[in-house]
């Protein structure tokens, strides 16, 4: 898993069948402290994230099989929106 934020939305009004209805999500990968963590991706929401929450991604075969019995041609799902992180900053001093 991996958290980034929510950076914008992808409209595609034309594609695959087994992705209609699903709405796609430009997510920056960040680090605990919020840095950038690489460069940003699109990620299937389905639990209604948005601009600027900051979010757990599942990323490869777990989100092509999010559904059932059909592998779905996606490598990034958005499974959590985030409330809070809480790290311990003294670790590794």
């Amino acid at each position: 898993m991996q958290k980034g934020t929510v950076i914008g939305n992808v409209w595609a009004t034309r594609k695959e069948d087994d992705l209609q209805g699903l709405k796609f999500l430009f997510i920056q990968p960040e680090y605990p402290d919020r840095t950038p963590a690489g460069a940003p991706f699109i990620a299937v929401d389905r639990i209604g994230a948005g601009f600027g929450d900051q979010v757990i991604v599942t990323r490869g075969s777990a989100a092509a099989n999010m559904s059932g019995d059909t592998k779905l041609p996606i490598d990034a799902l958005i499974i959590g929106i985030i409330d809070s992180v809480d790290i311990d900053t003294k670790r590794g001093e």
